[in-house]
């Protein structure tokens, strides 16, 4: 008798179902072992390179591009870095492993508009292009885990919207690797002279520490890249004075190490209670910031929508004390009989499941509770948000991006 296989679908004798039926999870099976041997390899090539001491005359390399790790120069050793790196390098972009997310159907992003554009013509909305919800997991990283989820998110966008930052990010290999490989790379751009101050906090070692990571961890990673991440930093006159133990101002886990350049931009004061403006002036500072940076770079409406407009800006790595979000769009409501309008940033939060967010989006019904953010809700003293200007860094600029900076706003 023959039988179809309830796996390929492909006609095979009875007797030999279950023998080929098994047959396709023991592949599955053998390849997820190989995974796991490839970066065991690269663990124990990480060691090597942390083992080996370095000449005090180290000289400094000329080009830092990730994307030429998969290319030839490694086989004819024209790197500028040395062969155990090289040998690393190429062992990760092989054996990295793709972060594996709850596809939504349409996509998050155009499920979103649609229920922006549901709330008519008395708001105006300003969204990123594609991004993908990855959502932290109580069986892996919930606690600890939002950077990375965070950096995940915007790493969708820069793969799908940049094509010149495909080519590049994670060894061109075209996906968002999970969460133990983005902690090889942050590792792989320490060793080549990124953020040496701030990779001391983690003694230089992260793969497989539950830890959390902030802003300047993002930046890092993504610069050694050639990315050109940016970081903002929003403080407020009263929190200005808290200090940590070095002395040194503190936002996120690693703010203490950032360089700042101060900014004064010219604010404007929300709508708020007289018992919430002392401490929430500041805040609209932050959301005017957000505004401008989504508008000042619009392709234009989507599928000639009057209240949704698309921006060719990544998303916005937001970071707070004990927590970060991805903010992917700010939408302005016109204020009802001559008062301010009113402002909500739009999130993706890795602490929500993706099924919830689904679910609300496609009913459109309760997503406002997970997506929606108001300036009343940003009670936290300081902030910090990370974004990628477009381009690739030329050797020149490579130099100065391995310290980490970041622009000051005082408000």
């Amino acid at each position: 008798m023959i039988s179809s296989c309830p796996i390929c679908c492909n006609q095979v004798l009875t007797v030999e179902l279950e023998r080929h039926a098994n047959s396709h999870f023991e592949d599955d099976e053998v390849q997820r072992d190989m995974e796991l041997a490839q970066l065991a390899t690269v663990a124990e090539l990480s060691t090597s390179v942390m083992d080996v001491p370095e000449p005090s005359t180290r000289p400094v390399p000329k080009d830092d591009s990730v994307a030429q790790v998969a290319s030839s120069s490694i086989i004819r050793g024209s790197s500028p870095y040395g062969n155990v790196m090289n040998e690393q390098i190429s062992c990760l972009v092989g054996a990295q492993i793709k972060s594996e997310i709850q596809q939504i159907q349409g996509g998050v992003m155009n499920l979103l508009r649609s229920c922006l554009e549901s709330e008519g013509s008395s708001s105006t909305s300003i969204i990123s292009g594609y991004v993908d919800h990855h959502q932290c997991l109580s069986s892996e990283d919930k606690g600890w885990g939002c950077g990375w989820r965070n950096i995940q998110m915007l790493s969708s966008h820069l793969l799908r919207q940049m094509p010149e930052t495909r080519e590049v990010l994670f060894g061109g290999c075209g996906f968002v690797p999970d969460i133990p490989s983005l902690q090889r790379w942050l590792e792989i751009a320490w060793d080549k002279g990124f953020d040496t101050v701030g990779s001391s906090h983690f003694d230089n070692k992260i793969y497989g520490v539950k830890k959390w990571i902030g802003t300047t961890e993002c930046v890092t990673l993504l610069r050694s890249f050639r990315l050109r991440a940016r970081i903002v930093d929003f403080d407020s006159t009263e929190s200005s004075s808290l200090q940590s133990k070095s002395g040194k101002r503190v936002c996120g886990p690693m703010d203490k190490y950032l360089i700042k350049t101060n900014s004064c931009p010219n604010s404007s004061s929300g709508e708020l209670s007289q018992e919430d403006a002392e401490n929430m002036r500041g805040q609209q500072v932050l959301v005017d910031w957000v505004w401008n940076y989504f508008k000042s770079n619009c392709s234009g409406t989507l599928n000639n929508s009057k209240n949704v407009m698309v921006s060719d800006k990544t998303p916005l790595y937001f970071q707070h004390q004990g927590h970060s979000r991805t903010i992917v769009g700010i939408q302005k409501q016109k204020g009802n009989r001559g008062s301010q309008d009113r402002y909500n940033l739009l999130v993706l939060d890795p602490g929500h499941r993706t099924a919830d967010l689904e679910r609300t989006l496609t009913m459109k019904k309760g997503w406002q509770r997970l997506v929606k953010r108001g300036v009343h809700t940003l009670r936290k003293p300081q902030y910090q948000l990370c974004y990628v200007d477009p381009g690739i860094a030329s050797s020149e600029e490579m130099s100065q991006l391995k310290t980490i900076d970041s622009i000051l706003i005082r408000f």
